[in-house]
């Protein structure tokens, strides 16, 4: 009943916000609105107007997180983003994925795994990360990626699935 609640609690913050710009203090009164259905939130957390959110209750966010327009979150499993991450226009985060029974993924349980991005990361625009994905803290997912499995070097990572392009020195 919690998670019905929390569905039509999304479509109605989300509605509610719908004609106002996105301006700073719009989207942390929108991030601020959203954060009351999340496990966790930090301050200053700065949603857009067109982002989605669901499963409220399995998210966890840091201080100063901001999602792009577009940005869908489908908490399947736990989503952690920790202070500072930044989502880029039109990405995808999902914690879960289907399985294959009799030939067919239509009617298989969802396999779920967490996903965690560290401190300071960056995710790019259009990328795609999947169930049971981490990125390392202070690190970039460049545009049009698809982030899989854990990343545990600190740098920019790249393609699909993504690998390590550049290690970072700082």
């Amino acid at each position: 009943m919690y998670h019905k609640f929390l569905l039509l609690y999304t479509w109605f913050v989300r509605t509610i916000f719908l004609i106002l710009p996105d301006q700073p203090l719009v989207m942390r009164a929108r991030g601020c609105c959203y954060s009351f259905g999340m496990k966790n939130c930090g301050k200053n957390f700065q949603a857009s107007g067109s982002v989605i959110l669901r499963n409220l209750g399995n998210m966890e966010f840091g201080s100063n997180v901001y999602l792009a327009p577009n940005v869908v979150i489908n908490a399947i499993a736990n989503v952690v983003l920790e202070d500072e991450v930044m989502i880029g226009f039109n990405s995808v985060l999902v914690s879960g994925n289907h399985s294959c029974v009799n030939g067919s993924y239509r009617f298989g349980d969802s396999l779920k795994a967490p996903i965690l991005v560290g401190n300071g990361s960056w995710i790019g625009a259009n990328c795609t990360v999947v169930a049971g994905a981490s990125l390392a803290p202070s690190s970039l997912l460049a545009a049009n990626s698809c982030l899989k499995g854990e990343n545990v070097i600190k740098g920019v990572y790249g393609g699909v699935p993504s690998r390590i392009i550049k290690k970072s020195t700082f």
